[in-house]
C-alpha cells in the first residue's frame, strides 16, 4: 500500500435482527382452525352489514333469528326424521348461520351496538344452536346417539372453557383443533353425505367419536391456554 492509502476492510454482512412472532390467544402454531379464516369472511360481508345497520337491524335481532331457525330446523329433522335427502338443509343452514354469526358481531363492534345482553345472547344461543343442529345425526345410521350426545356436551364445555378465560384476566380463547366452525364443517359434511348417499357404511359412524375426542382436546387446550395467558406479566408476550 502506498503512503496515505487507507486500508478498506470488508466486514461480513450482518443478518437483520429476528422479529419474535406475535402470539395471538388461541391461534398458536399447533392450533389450526377454520376460525382463522374469519377476517376474510368478514371483509366479504362488510358491505351487507353496513346496509343492515342503515335499515335499523340490530345485532341482537340477528342473534335471536339465527338461534330460532337453528332450533326449529334441528328439532324438525330429529323428531320427524324425514327422508335423508332433507339433511341437505343442514349444511346450507350451517353456512348461512356462520355468516349470521359474523354479521351480528360486526353490527355490535362496528356500529355501536355492543351491550351486556348481547354478550350473554351471543354465547348462550351458540351453545343452544349447536346442540339442536348436531342432534339430527343421532336419528340416522350409522351414527350412535350416545356419541352425538357426548359431542353436544363437550361442545358446550369447549365454549364454556373459552369464556371462562375472561374471569382469569385472559382473553376469550378460541383454541382448536375442534372449535365451533370446525364442528360445523364436519357436521355439515356428514349431513350432506347422508343426503346424497344414505345409507353410509358403518365405518363413517366413527367420525362422531373422533369429533368428540378432538373437542375434548379443545377443552383442555383452552383451559391450558387461558391459565398460561393469565399467568403472564401484563404486556408480556
Amino acid at each position: 500500500m502506498g503512503a496515505g492509502a487507507v486500508a478498506r476492510v470488508r466486514l461480513p454482512p450482518q443478518e437483520p435482527p429476528k422479529r419474535r412472532a406475535r402470539v395471538v390467544p388461541g391461534r398458536g402454531r399447533f392450533s389450526v382452525s377454520i376460525y382463522q379464516l374469519k377476517p376474510r369472511f368478514q371483509a366479504l360481508l362488510r358491505p351487507a352489514v353496513r346496509r343492515l345497520a342503515e335499515l335499523g337491524v340490530t345485532a341482537n335481532q340477528v342473534t335471536l333469528l339465527a338461534c330460532a331457525v337453528s332450533v326449529a330446523l334441528g328439532l324438525w329433522l330429529y323428531l320427524e326424521r324425514p327422508d335423508a335427502a332433507w339433511l341437505a338443509l343442514l349444511p346450507l343452514w350451517l353456512l348461512l348461520r356462520m355468516a349470521l354469526n359474523a354479521v351480528d358481531g360486526m353490527l355490535a363492534r362496528e356500529h355501536g351496538q355492543q351491550s351486556r345482553l348481547g354478550a350473554y345472547l351471543n354465547e348462550l344461543t351458540d351453545v343452544v344452536s349447536d346442540a339442536a343442529l348436531y342432534l339430527p345425526l343421532a336419528a340416522y345410521a350409522p351414527f350412535d346417539a350416545f356419541w352425538v350426545g357426548l359431542l353436544v356436551l363437550l361442545a358446550a364445555l369447549s365454549e364454556m372453557a373459552g369464556v371462562l378465560a375472561l374471569t382469569q384476566g385472559a382473553s376469550r380463547r378460541y383454541d382448536g383443533p375442534m372449535g365451533k366452525s370446525d364442528r360445523a364443517f364436519v357436521v355439515g359434511a356428514l349431513a350432506l353425505a347422508l343426503a346424497l348417499a344414505a345409507p353410509l357404511p358403518a365405518w363413517v359412524g366413527w367420525a362422531v367419536p373422533a369429533m368428540a375426542a378432538l373437542t375434548g382436546l379443545t377443552v383442555l387446550r383452552r383451559v391450558a391456554g387461558g391459565l398460561e395467558q393469565a399467568g403472564r406479566p401484563a404486556g408480556g408476550e
